[in-house]
This record gives structure tokens, sequence and C-alpha cells, in this order.
């Protein structure tokens, strides 16, 4: 009797490990793009916070400005709103004119407390410096005020020869002066917003009695 015999042959791929390294390689490029999404938003995140301070060191000088423009002698009284950084509000000696009347030097010295106190709450490290335009070096021409605000960010460092700082600056006649300013430059490891103020002058009319109007300005 004829039997016949059927045999199968089985044949294995051998693909061990291949899966597994498939899955490592998608797990690596999926944690790269994570990776990279994170640091976008963590840039975002920097430049939203520093366009916020420096938006709140703006609001700051004009705040400064507006006390000065409040104040009927802050022209003749510009020498007394200067304040070096290393000037806390703390370390500033003042008379309480929300009390009682006040001289304009002693009313320069409380604003500039007021306002220094207000800098150092508002951002973190805060400091200011106001100075005279050196561009402007006699009395009776000075029409502005530097001020430079610092807070720190860490991201800055060696700013003295930027030209943001006060080593270039404009004079009243729209001249420029340039020079080695460190005294009003950035300080290191901080970021700093420099802007100058404007202060015009005060004039009342004053009747001589010929009925000729004279105009006094302080």
């Amino acid at each position: 009797m004829l039997r016949i015999k059927f045999v199968r042959s089985f044949h294995f791929h051998q693909q061990r490990g291949i899966t597994l390294i498939e899955s490592l390689v998608a797990i690596v490029i999926a944690a790269l793009g994570i990776l990279g999404i994170v640091g976008v938003q963590m840039r975002t995140l920097a430049d939203t916070q520093t366009t916020v301070r420096r938006a709140q060191a703006i609001r700051l000088i004009e705040d400064l400005g507006e006390r000065m423009r409040a104040s009927p002698n802050a022209l003749l009284n510009l020498g007394n709103y200067e304040s070096g950084f290393g000037e806390k509000a703390g370390d500033l000696s003042a008379s309480d004119c929300g009390k009682s009347a006040c001289v304009p030097a002693e009313q320069a010295g409380y604003d500039l407390k007021q306002w220094k106190t207000t800098v150092e709450q508002a951002l973190p490290g805060g400091q200011a410096s106001l100075f005279l335009t050196p561009g402007e070096t006699v009395d009776a021409n000075r029409r502005q005020l530097g001020v430079i605000i610092a807070w720190r960010e860490n991201e800055r460092d060696g700013t003295k020869n930027d030209a943001i700082d006060a080593t270039k600056v404009r004079a009243a006649d729209d001249t420029f002066s340039a020079g080695t300013d460190d005294a009003n430059a950035c300080p290191a490891e901080k970021t700093c917003h420099l802007q100058y103020i404007p202060v015009a002058a005060r004039c009342a009319p004053y009747a001589d009695g010929s009925g000729t109007m004279t105009l006094y300005c302080s």
C-alpha cells in the first residue's frame, strides 16, 4: 500500500529586537520634539516678562515726570533729583510733604524717596539712577533729567559699552555728546531702560500796574 507523507516546512524569520529599536527611535524623536516646543515656550515666556517689566519701567518714569510737572519749581531744583543706583529709598532722608508744606527742594527729596520706593517694590531687584544730562553743562540751560531703571533678569552682563547707556547723550540743542559715563551705565547682570524727562519752565503773567503784562518763569 502506497503511503503519501506530507511534510510541512516552517521558516521563521528571526526579527528579534527590531521592534524594540523602532520604538526607542520613535520615543527619542518625540522627546526631541517636546523639548523643542518647551524651549520655544520658555523663550516666549522670558520675552513676555521682559516686555512687561520694560512697560512697568516706562510707566514709572512717566510717574516721575508727572510728579516733576506738578512741582512748580522742579526746573530750578533738578540737582535735588540726582541719585545714583547705590542710593536706596531707605537711605534717603526727606520731609513728609504729605502732612506739611515743603519748600521746592524738600518737595524734590520727598518725591524722589516715594518714587524710588515704588521702583524697588514694582520690579525684581529694582534700582534707579537719576542724573543731570552731561551735554547740558550750564545750569540755566538744563531742560531734562536722565533716568535709568534697572531690574534683575540675569541675561545681561557688561553692558557699560552698550549704546543704550548714558555714554552718549542728546543735549537740548539736539547735538550728541559722547563720553565714558560709567557712573550712569547699566549695572552688570541687569536689564535697563534709559529715558530722558523733559522739564519745562512754568510761567505766570504779572501786571506791573502800567497795563503791561510780564511773564515770570521758574
